[in-house]
């Protein structure tokens, strides 16, 4: 397996890789991940069965459609490819650390505020679907931004659920009543990261970074709202990013509707103590 990707990552630099250094990362359920070194230059490799390809292959799409904003920073595609054995996906390696200071905090508030005032898109969705960890994710184009994430997003999540004989609450009831919540709500599309915790995002010698993207074009608040789901930005990083694009009153009643996407979807992965945090969500936004 190392020999046929170290064949066809020479062929890519179109000079002699020789893999001198070989260590495993942690990090990641999904994949394995290896730093790999010629004693020169040094490339981040995930790892996973043959038939994963067509996830790498939405994760390399997603990176480079981040990457093309020139807003955030993310790690450069290298090579997409397969052997035998498995399936694979070559980054540029870069040392990174915890976003834990101010000025990165800051720095990355304004940078993921400009990703979210780049382009032009008059609808949701994406030009394909993805993926939000291991669970695929629908993204159909829609125009009306409220029927995008009570359909695509929780009754997509909800309707996971039932499969696994798990029912949180009554599908189209719950569907219809999150429509109806956010149908006074008419944000202007913003291309997301889509899976904005702070396991995502680092800090490098040069900047913030981030990556795993599940991108779409949707309400930017989505991306705000994970950032609180599970902590770990400071108040540098809010401050810097409504320094550009202030959030909408009514943010802080969106926020829950946004998370349950993702407390859901730990839902369809772990199950355990998510399962309570989403039926606490769920009531909350029954009474809302």
């Amino acid at each position: 397996m190392w020999q046929a990707i170290s064949d066809q990552l020479s062929d890519t630099l179109m000079f002699k890789f020789s893999i001198q250094e070989r260590n495993k990362l942690s990090g990641g359920d999904i994949n394995q991940c290896y730093m790999i070194s010629d004693g020169d230059q040094r490339y981040f490799v995930k790892i996973n069965d043959r038939d994963f390809l067509s996830k790498f292959e939405v994760e390399v799409d997603n990176l480079r459609a981040l990457r093309e904003t020139d807003t955030v920073h993310v790690p450069e595609v290298v090579l997409l490819g397969q052997t035998k054995e498995c399936s694979f996906v070559i980054l540029n390696y870069i040392p990174v650390k915890p976003l834990d200071t101010p000025s990165a905090n800051s720095q990355f508030g304004l940078e993921l505020a400009k990703l979210h005032k780049w382009g032009e898109q008059v609808d949701f969705g994406f030009d394909f679907d993805n993926y939000i960890g291991a669970t695929l994710q629908p993204n159909q184009w829609r125009k009306k931004w409220s029927r995008f994430f009570s359909e695509q997003r929780i009754g997509w999540q909800l309707q996971l659920l039932k499969e696994k004989q798990i029912t949180l609450t009554h599908i189209e009831s719950f569907v219809e009543l999150v429509n109806e919540q956010l149908c006074g709500h008419n944000p202007k599309p913003s291309l997301l990261h889509g899976d904005l915790w702070n396991g995502n995002v680092a800090n490098t010698a040069f900047a913030p970074i981030c990556y795993d993207p599940a991108s779409y074009w949707g309400d930017r608040e989505c991306d705000i709202a994970m950032t609180e789901l599970f902590g770990g930005f400071s108040d540098e990083f809010y401050q810097s990013y409504e320094s550009i694009l202030p959030l909408e009153p009514g943010y802080e009643m969106r926020k829950p509707i946004y998370n349950l996407y993702h407390i859901l979807n730990h839902c369809n992965l772990f199950g355990g103590n998510y399962l309570d945090q989403a039926k606490q969500l769920i009531d909350q936004i029954q009474r809302d």
